[in-house]
């Protein structure tokens, strides 16, 4: 039987209170989404699963009490760790919709077969996700890096999940 990929999709934080609450920093969409998923498998040196008895906006942020953890002390050891999920637990996204990790890795070429390198990172913006592409070590322009709008319909194309490959609309010089 395959295990399924581990996805981190948040931090505990600092403890609050005396009771065992721990704040909660979410890397999800939606911040409370990350609560959508149970168990959680927090990674520290060693891994432990965790179900969340409950939890709560607070000021800005989201504090949460965890299965078995009643005391400060205990909530204590588990601050700094991460909030795995399984990637099979994610949910599934219309054809053209992506998650950032499947993107990475993928080969960027333009519309004129220009290879442009392969997308090393996503970098969130106000306006729009980048791509950020790591040019190939013998780059006729001589770039190191691109960044390319991930804006799909004007300036990316076509991504094909199977090839690993995303068509951009995109000057080979830029």
């Amino acid at each position: 039987m395959q295990q399924s990929e581990q996805i981190v999709v948040g931090r505990i934080g600092a403890v609050y209170g005396v009771k065992g609450w721990l704040k909660v920093q979410s890397f999800t969409d939606d911040p409370e989404s990350i609560f959508e998923y149970s168990p959680w498998l927090l990674s520290q040196k060693t891994e432990r699963e965790l179900n969340v008895v409950e939890w709560r906006r607070h000021n800005n942020g989201l504090i949460a009490r965890l299965e078995g953890i009643s005391d400060r002390d205990e909530a204590a050891r588990l601050t700094g760790a991460d909030i795995c999920i399984t990637a099979d637990e994610l949910p599934t996204l219309a054809d053209d919709e992506f998650y950032w990790r499947d993107l990475i890795g993928m080969r960027v070429v333009n519309t004129n077969g220009y290879d442009m390198g392969v997308v090393e990172q996503i970098m969130p913006t106000a306006s729009n996700d980048v791509l950020v592409v790591k040019a190939n070590s013998n780059d006729g322009f001589g770039k190191s890096e691109r960044l390319i709008p991930f804006i799909q319909s004007e300036y990316v194309t076509e991504v094909n999940k199977e090839e690993k490959r995303i068509q951009v609309e995109w000057p080979s010089d830029f």
